[in-house]
């Protein structure tokens, strides 16, 4: 997923920077970070699973509290059929979405 979103993200024309974000002690981490400059970042979170499930978002709330403003959006990417809210600007989204 790493390297699609990459790779889709290049066709932009916008200098994108990529992180995957960890705490020190391993409590949660968010797969990937996007970041347009300082003023706004996307995170991605991906499962295999196709049931999204709120413990899952863990990782997202975390870092969209930590930034505040400048956290755009956060995407569970998952092994199912549709789009869902999952809270304030968390979405779960469906992994083949990147490819229609």
């Amino acid at each position: 997923m790493f390297q699609e979103l990459r790779r889709q993200a290049s066709v932009l024309g916008q200098r994108l920077a990529f992180h995957h974000v960890r705490e020190k002690n391993g409590a949660s981490e968010v797969d990937i970070v996007i970041e347009h400059g300082a003023r706004a970042q996307i995170g991605i979170e991906v499962k295999a699973g196709s049931t999204p499930r709120t413990r899952d978002l863990k990782g997202l709330k975390k870092l969209r509290d930590a930034v505040g403003e400048r956290f755009v959006v956060g995407v569970l990417l998952y092994d199912g059929e549709h789009r869902l809210p999952m809270g304030d600007r968390l979405w779960a989204v469906p992994m083949c979405s990147l490819w229609e």
